[in-house]
């Protein structure tokens, strides 16, 4: 174990060393706040959407800009098979021998895909009780969000790692605008549109990798966990997801199109989910309403989107994109009277995305007007989008 733990942490041998990958500042930045507090902080989101990275560019922080020592900072990969064997105690208490830490030393700890074990909250939580750390830890299944075991309940946080936005496409791609160059933004957001956020695509730019992580989230996350017969139905069925994205699901149409049973396909759905290839938008409401009513579906990222749509309907396209950069403020959409406005947040913020000058009908007009809220907003470009997160500071 000691040998994999070295090759884990390079900056135990050297403190200089420094992770060779573009920062995400504002992320990067939400962990830093959280360094104050003792609880278990989780990330979570999509395969390959920067969980690990982050980590890595705080352990930078830390060495570099925190001035703590390189030997009290563990990082370790719990998808690692050769260690599948070894508890998180396991590995800590390695971690302390190779380093000589006393029991009193504070400690860093950050686990990957931590969960690779099943009782991973309960060990963490000992971890927590007995000794003096902090914790990171990763997974790329929601589940982890929908857990009932108390373990660890108050004293962990869950922050979902999201694909690029505009602002850090511009940055991965090396694009720096001048205020003079502004008009340059509406061409390069076009790029946008069409490429979406997954980090490695944005610099690689080969398509091959999005069909690659694609594969690897319905053949390892879903197929091999589920013990699945076929992959083939689930790539029909997510395929048909992507088509429909930005608009209301009937479970029941996909099931007969698909050949499957109604359970079957809810059952998909929620494979999908967990493993974040899609979003489900619940209808704003009363009880029954929500629940009784189809839900909408949005794509994980645009890119992924169209890769397997082709880049057309671009009002669709951007509506996704305005989604994922409202997620957090937990948006439903207001259907009314055979009438459809595109989102009504948690905090009252009514919004109908609108790209470029196309302009509302007259019955989403009333609907719209009639409405009680706090802010409304008719969004028309990415402009539009910054006005909407400043706003939703303020409600």
């Amino acid at each position: 174990m000691k040998q994999i733990l070295f090759r884990y942490n390079p900056w135990w041998e050297n403190e200089n060393f420094a992770q060779k990958m573009i920062s995400r500042e504002k992320l990067l930045n939400q962990l830093l706040i959280q360094l104050s507090n003792n609880q278990v902080i989780y990330l979570t989101g999509l395969r390959r959407i920067g969980k690990t990275s982050l980590m890595k560019l705080l352990i930078d922080n830390l060495i570099q800009k925190q001035n703590i020592k390189a030997q009290n900072i563990l990082y370790v990969s719990l998808d690692n098979y050769l260690l599948q064997n070894n508890t998180i105690f396991e590995i800590i208490d390695e971690f302390r021998a190779i380093h000589r830490h006393k029991f009193e030393d504070f400690l860093y700890l950050f686990f990957d895909e931590v969960t690779y074990r099943e009782d991973f909250e309960l060990q963490l939580k000992n971890v927590v009780d007995n000794q003096n750390v902090k914790i990171f830890a990763s997974s790329s299944s929601a589940s982890l969000m929908k857990s009932r075991k108390p373990h660890l309940t108050g004293r962990s946080r869950i922050i979902e790692i999201l694909p690029l936005d505009f602002e850090e496409f511009l940055l991965f791609k090396n694009i720096h605008l001048s205020f003079a160059d502004e008009n340059l933004l509406k061409t390069y957001f076009t790029d946008f549109l069409k490429t979406g956020g997954i980090p490695e695509y944005v610099l690689r730019n080969d398509i091959a990798y999005i069909q690659e992580l694609i594969d690897d989230i319905i053949f390892k996350d879903i197929v091999s966990h589920y013990n699945l017969r076929s992959n083939q139905v689930l790539k029909d069925f997510f395929l048909l997801l992507m088509e429909r994205a930005g608009k209301q699901l009937s479970l029941n149409k996909i099931a007969k199109i698909l050949f499957v049973s109604p359970d079957t396909a809810r059952r998909y759905m929620e494979y999908f989910a967990d493993t974040f290839l899609v979003y489900q938008v619940a209808r704003h409401g009363t009880t029954n309403e929500r629940l009784l009513s189809q839900k909408k579906v949005y794509a994980p990222d645009i890119g992924i989107r169209n890769f397997f749509t082709g880049y057309r309907d671009t009002g669709s396209v951007f509506e996704n994109y305005v989604f994922l950069k409202i997620k957090h403020l937990n948006p439903k959409y207001l259907y009314e009277n055979a009438t459809e406005i595109d989102f009504f947040t948690e905090n009252k913020m009514l919004l109908e995305i609108k790209f470029h000058d196309l302009e509302l009908s007259p019955k989403q007009q009333k609907l719209f007007d009639e409405t009680t809220a706090n802010y409304k907003f008719v969004v028309r470009n990415y402009k539009d989008i910054d006005s909407i997160i400043a706003t939703s500071f303020l409600v």
